[in-house]
């Protein structure tokens, strides 16, 4: 009879254990090395260096994946290294970003799409499918608006079109903090201004403040393919607010990622993967 309590115990803490685990959304994957490019370097572009990678060599148009704010192509490693053995990939460091350059000019999102655009001109590419993740979601969106012919279709994950979308403790969630903490280690790594963190942080989180700000009638006049994206866990945009997107934007398809959160890609690579295979085979 005394060891019954001890076997009590036990069985209770096995019962517990996968509860006490954190959940997949709540976790912040690192994302694995990129595979080797086809080729790299740094385009001179609106007066900065920007650099960018092109993996693969199929015919077709080409998949353009752009990163979220404060990040770097290479969280996209997963995703690359399936999607080149089927098409041209191209990633790239936004201003500021990564390896790429910035100036004092401030940042809004016309600029760094046409950032993405003289990126493109620069490698004699004419049209793409454009994958964005956060501030790549929305730099999508701005170029669906104002250069739809560059555009052959766009998957939007965790845009925001109004700053009211960004839901207000999003600064105070422990995933998102450690994003922003993993961000400031990965700059001060591979950065030309390794030292310049918290400036940059503070030139872009100006243009957070006030961007983007697109009335219905800018939505409503975009004409590529969209499909917008959230997870279901997304600790940074509110989920009526991606709804809203979908519903204004004509045609545009709404896809809710399962157990994932503003980090999709890291979270669930394979899933990710899929739901952007799926968006590419669409009609």
């Amino acid at each position: 009879m005394r060891r019954l309590p001890r076997l009590l115990v036990l069985c209770f803490v096995l019962l517990a254990g996968p509860a006490l685990a954190a959940e997949r959304w709540q976790e912040l994957p690192e994302p694995p090395a990129m595979p080797a490019a086809v080729s790299s370097g740094e385009a001179p572009v609106n007066g900065i260096k920007m650099y960018y990678a092109v993996y693969g060599t199929a015919a077709g148009t080409p998949l353009l994946l752009i990163h979220g704010g404060l990040g770097y192509a290479d969280i996209w490693a997963n995703q690359v290294a399936d999607l080149a053995k089927d098409h041209t990939v191209i990633v790239a460091d936004s201003r500021g970003h990564g390896r790429s350059t910035r100036t004092a000019e401030p940042y809004g999102y016309d600029l760094m799409a046409s950032d993405y655009l003289a990126l493109l001109d620069y490698l004699k590419v004419d049209k793409v499918a454009l994958v964005g993740w956060s501030d790549g979601g929305i730099i999508g969106i701005d170029i669906a608006m104002h250069h739809p012919e560059r555009l052959e279709r766009l998957f939007a994950q965790a845009a925001n079109t109004k700053v009211e979308g960004v839901k207000p403790d999003v600064m105070q969630n422990k995933t998102f903090s450690a994003y922003i903490d993993r961000c400031g280690v990965v700059y001060r790594k591979i950065s030309p201004t390794p030292d310049q963190y918290d400036a940059f942080v503070d030139q872009i989180g100006a243009m957070w403040a006030s961007q983007p700000n697109w009335a219905d009638a800018d939505l409503a006049k975009i004409t590529v393919p969209t499909t917008v994206v959230l997870g279901d866990h997304d600790e940074a945009i509110d989920r009526g607010h991606t709804e809203y997107i979908a519903r204004t934007i004509p045609h545009a398809k709404l896809v809710i990622l399962p157990n994932a959160s503003h980090f999709a890609m890291l979270q669930d690579p394979a899933g990710y993967t899929t739901a952007i295979r799926a968006f590419l085979a669409a009609p």
